[in-house]
């Protein structure tokens, strides 16, 4: 399984939260850090919000701030919320053209790798990803 743009950015908003805790953080901010789209980012930004890994605040002393302590928060489940709906392949859609789709023996297998992927990255928290918060702070550094 390979990750797309959006669950690398939203490992890198969490990194990021992770390493300036307690501070709020804008969207803006993270963005120019990463120099990535801020329109992106806060989509992303909102899903992790909704997966209740964040929380955002409006206004002008708002931002992000992790929802739970670094700790808390397993990596496996940030992706596993972010992914566990898109199809592996495309018989695991709803839009299934294939025509051995009947007889075809690979689901459960790719269903197996699907979760053994989760599985593997359940074990990490953020704490633990980014632990090196002294080198990561000072690459993030405006």
């Amino acid at each position: 399984m390979q990750l797309d743009k959006f669950s690398d950015y939203a490992l890198r908003i969490l990194m990021a939260l992770a390493v300036h805790h307690p501070e709020k953080m804008p969207v803006a901010r993270i963005a120019k850090l990463y120099d990535l789209s801020e329109n992106h980012l806060s989509k992303v930004a909102s899903a992790l919000v909704r997966g209740g890994f964040l929380q955002s605040e409006r206004g002008r002393a708002g931002g992000l701030t992790l929802a739970r302590t670094a700790d808390e928060i397993s990596i496996g489940a940030v992706i596993r919320h972010l992914k566990e709906d898109e199809p592996v392949v495309e018989c695991f859609g709803p839009n299934c053209q294939c025509r051995i789709e009947s007889a075809c023996g690979l689901r459960e297998p790719l269903a197996q790798a699907k979760e053994a992927f989760f599985a593997a990255l359940d074990p990490y928290s953020l704490a633990e990803v980014s632990a090196n918060r002294g080198t990561l702070a000072s690459l993030l550094a405006p």
